[in-house]
């Protein structure tokens, strides 16, 4: 276990090992192009996406808010997936929201 209080990147790769060793299948900071009216305007890489239907986004806030929920409503549409996870380490609790279109 790492604790909590770190920054975010550490439990994204935390994740991503124990992904690994229980043989979730996983893809780490995959890579998706935002598009306006079919031309690429930019990227977008989330954290993680699990069985190929989940995104993962790890954080270490004070705590997880409507921007967060908004952002993950964001990652959904621009992934065409339907269920994301936001996963908070910055108390001791972890703090854990399950968004769903």
């Amino acid at each position: 276990a790492l604790g909590h209080g770190l920054v975010e990147k550490p439990y994204e790769n935390a994740l991503a090992v124990e992904f690994g060793l229980q043989n979730i299948p996983f893809r780490q900071q995959p890579l998706f192009d935002v598009l306006y009216k079919t031309h690429k305007v930019g990227l977008f890489i989330p954290d993680l996406i699990a069985f190929d239907a989940v995104v993962v986004d790890t954080k270490a806030i004070d705590r997880i808010t409507d921007h967060e929920r908004g952002l993950m409503l964001n990652y959904l549409r621009l992934t065409n997936l339907r269920v994301g996870v936001i996963l908070n380490f910055k108390h001791a609790k972890l703090e854990w929201e399950r968004i769903v279109l």
